[in-house]
């Protein structure tokens, strides 16, 4: 199995996640005793959410290429990037270091492409719904994507921040979410993406009657598919 590094920490709620998954993911296709040859590097998410300036910003890309630069030189044969915004410097963290980034949107459009999806809905942080570092990554695929209604982008950037990147997973944001999605199949939705790491706390992605494309789980498969070299 190749040595795969994951940058993490941004939550550590979400970086949790990434190595349940890529585990579970491993012992599946392997053996029960298996697990994934796996570094990890948790950043201090402190000075790296509710970014706003071109300047912190850049900060952001010096710190999360210096971290791939790290566990490049540790041994990783391959790069996550273990937050969906933080993939706005995702060209910065590429350029620094030889071996393969896996962009989570990428691995996103290819899955829903591979299903005949062509419409769907976005949900995520502000900077991921709003920008279009992550959007176009799915339009490339052929994948249009609803208008973003700033109503819900500010009520899941709020429940993100304030509940779920603190580990608060409540019964009232679990309702808002299966309204919001109700209301987004309305309006034409094939399908919703969680570009939001920390989203699956709320929301149950096995329980909904439209598809949902989890982002974390997709982007854990595209890294267990790179350590198995499959």
């Amino acid at each position: 199995m190749r040595k795969i590094g994951l940058i993490g920490g941004m939550s550590w709620f979400s970086t949790r996640t990434y190595y349940e998954d890529i585990n579970q993911l491993v012992q599946a296709r392997t053996s029960t005793l298996s697990s994934a040859p796996l570094l990890i590097e948790s950043l201090d998410f402190e000075g790296l959410a509710r970014l706003a300036t071109p300047e912190q910003w850049a900060s952001a890309a010096t710190i999360l290429s210096e971290s791939a630069r790290r566990l490049e030189q540790a041994g990783a044969t391959a790069l996550l990037i273990g937050a969906n915004s933080m993939h706005k410097v995702y060209d910065d963290v590429a350029q620094a270091v030889s071996i393969p980034v896996i962009h989570i949107a990428d691995a996103v459009a290819a899955k829903m492409k591979a299903d005949g999806i062509e419409n769907a809905a976005l949900l995520g942080t502000r900077y991921v719904v709003m920008e279009s570092f992550y959007r176009k990554r799915l339009i490339a695929q052929g994948i249009s994507l609803l208008p973003p209604v700033v109503e819900e982008v500010d009520a899941t950037d709020a429940i993100i921040y304030d509940e779920l990147m603190q580990g608060k997973a409540t019964r009232s944001a679990e309702r808002t979410f299966k309204t919001m999605l109700t209301n987004m199949e309305q309006r034409g939705a094939q399908a919703a993406v969680l570009a939001c790491t920390e989203l699956d706390m709320v929301i149950d992605v096995d329980a909904n009657l439209m598809p949902i494309y989890d982002g974390t789980r997709i982007h854990a498969q595209a890294a267990v598919d790179w350590i198995l070299g499959s």
